[in-house]
């Protein structure tokens, strides 16, 4: 399990918008890849689908 510290260091920071917090996009993403879904199939707590594409493909 990584720290604080360390979680803070593995993401980039954020410029100008302040950013979704980047272990909930993750999890996301994980879950998408993991039930074999498209990203439009995510649920809608996870936010829109395309952000969820654009976070993946960076």
């Amino acid at each position: 399990m990584l720290s604080q510290r360390q979680r803070k260091s593995f993401f980039p920071l954020a410029h100008g918008v302040p950013r979704v917090d980047d272990w909930r996009v993750l999890s996301w993403i994980v879950y998408v890849i993991r039930n074999s879904l498209q990203w439009k199939d995510a649920p809608k707590t996870y936010g829109k689908h395309k952000a969820l594409y654009n976070r993946f493909i960076q």
